[in-house]
């Protein structure tokens, strides 16, 4: 298998290569307004940095077996859905998951439409049998490393906090000068943190959710979405969808990581913007598209999601299109 064909296996037969040099390779699915943008930087044999750029809600991977490839996700920005062995769990701003990459399902989802974030991967039958051989004493094995958070079948999740904070937080603005040095140390310090960790400690940060949940949770965003120009209570869900509101209010926020009342809040609002930019429709008029009937709440509403009122934001919309 030749280098592009490598690269469609792993990122899916319609990634695109925008750029490549010795160290760092760009890709590209879909475009810049609605896609997901990669970059690739190859640190040490058989392992690679990833930052994610994601700005869609769903990606769908075509892909053959890949061999022993485990990746290390960290989610800086936003939220990613894992679906492994029929189950699916969801990292948010902070967390970070082992998994095999045989594992998890083809299809990649983003509940929020944004995500920004690390993978680090690590092809074991390519990288160093062990990393003592790169630095003394940093006797950590990538095969075994695989084993202890994976198994044969599972899947490692650890949620936000001050170790792993530290170890990613300054991969995100590394000065270009000091570049290739910064990801082999950061790297190295990652994998022997790793192998010094109990999973154990952290087998409450899973929580996983069934597929007829996540289901409901998708149906229900489905609905909404193509009722924003309406008012769509609990208890309205509860009927269309023969469910307890306990259960809707559950299986959504564990998601969409946020109550249903908020998320929608946030799509009408974005799209308001969007009307607000695009049409000449009155401010009025943009609120009762999107289930308002009254102005001022509906500029409460805006300015609460996008820190100004409809018509600071058209001003300044109008400014930035002079001249284009």
């Amino acid at each position: 298998m030749n280098a592009t064909q490598r690269e469609k296996s792993i990122y899916g037969k319609d990634v695109k290569i925008v750029s490549r040099s010795d160290d760092c390779t760009v890709y590209q699915i879909g475009d810049e307004k609605g896609g997901v943008k990669m970059k690739s930087y190859q640190v040490f044999p058989g392992i690679e940095l990833i930052y994610n750029d994601v700005r869609l809600q769903k990606c769908l991977l075509e892909r053959p077996s890949l061999g022993h490839i485990f990746e290390i996700n960290h989610c800086l920005v936003g939220r990613i859905e894992c679906e492994f062995q029929d189950e699916f769990f969801y990292l948010s701003e902070g967390d970070l998951a082992v998994s095999r990459k045989d594992g998890v399902g083809h299809e990649s989802y983003f509940p929020l439409s944004r995500y920004y974030g690390i993978t680090i991967m690590i092809d074991a039958d390519k990288a160093p049998e062990c990393l003592s051989c790169i630095l003394d004493d940093v006797n950590v094995r990538p095969a075994v490393l695989a084993e202890k958070f994976c198994g044969i079948n599972s899947c490692f999740v650890a949620r936000s906090g001050p170790e792993i904070e530290h170890i990613f937080l300054e991969l995100y603005s590394v000065p270009n000068s000091i570049r290739k040095g910064y990801f082999k140390v950061k790297i190295l310090e990652l994998l022997l943190f790793l192998s010094g960790m109990d999973p154990k400690k952290y087998d409450s940060g899973r929580r996983c959710y069934s597929r007829i949940q996540v289901s409901l949770a998708k149906e229900v965003c489905k609905y909404l979405t193509e009722h924003m120009d309406s008012r769509v209570t609990l208890e309205q869900l509860s009927e269309i969808f023969h469910v307890s509101g306990t259960q809707l209010k559950n299986s959504f926020k564990g998601v969409y990581g946020v109550s249903i009342y908020s998320y929608i809040r946030a799509q009408k609002m974005q799209a308001a913007a969007l009307t607000l930019r695009q049409t000449n429709q009155t401010v009025l008029e943009v609120a009762g598209k999107y289930g308002y009937d009254n102005g001022s709440k509906f500029a409460k509403a805006f300015k609460d999601i996008m820190g100004m009122t409809p018509n600071q934001y058209r001003r300044k919309s109008a400014k930035s299109t002079v001249g284009l």
